[in-house]
């Protein structure tokens, strides 16, 4: 009996903002470090960093890819992922 491997089906990004005290991000595929300043994550569409005060991660769910921030949040910003270069010499080995 063989079975099929399905491709998983692609995440959708997408923030919902309420004033500036509830954020609701889809398409989350990690997060990489949180404090009550920053909340740093990986999404479907990038590094994204949420700054503020008083943030707390009030649900995560990886499986799903969504989280639910809530305090006062003062900036959204996404980050570019350029490929590190390393060194000459594993340039040249690579």
């Amino acid at each position: 009996m063989a079975y099929e491997v399905g491709t998983p089906a692609p995440m959708h990004h997408r923030l919902q903002l309420e004033g500036r005290e509830s954020l609701t991000v889809s398409g989350v595929e990690d997060v990489v470090r949180f404090d009550e300043g920053c909340i740093v994550m990986t999404t479907c569409a990038g590094s994204m960093v949420v700054t503020g005060t008083d943030l707390h991660i009030g649900k995560l769910t990886l499986d799903g890819g969504e989280l639910h921030v809530d305090g006062h949040i003062d900036a959204v910003t996404y980050e570019d992922l350029r490929p590190e270069r390393g060194s000459f010499l594993s340039r040249l080995f690579g």
